[in-house]
């Protein structure tokens, strides 16, 4: 189990994340906008600069959802490697079964 602040700071960052994403599209729009001013497209820039790091969208880390491991990560079950070995030996994922040939 992974600790519980690192935890809690991922998700802490998932809702900043989607407090400013409106207001970081908009901005990242105004900056990339070619037809708009270049002091236009800074000042842009500026703003973007100014909002707070962790509200970046690469700031969040994948964690499983049972442990909060963040290593082993499979993004389509949203589980660790270890939880999703658990599961599956427990019968607890449909149509999975422990590999042998």
């Amino acid at each position: 189990m992974a600790k519980l602040s690192q935890i809690n700071r991922n998700k802490k960052r998932e809702k900043m994340v989607a407090q400013y994403a409106s207001k970081r599209a908009e901005l990242k729009a105004k900056a990339e906008d070619r037809n708009t001013p270049a002091e236009d497209r800074f000042a842009a820039r500026l703003k973007l600069a100014k909002l707070p790091r962790n509200s970046s969208k690469t700031r969040i880390k994948h964690r499983c959802e049972l442990s909060g491991r963040s290593k082993g990560f499979y993004r389509k079950l949203k589980l660790s490697r270890i939880a999703l070995r658990q599961l599956a030996n427990f019968g607890q994922i449909p149509g999975m079964t422990k590999a042998s040939w």
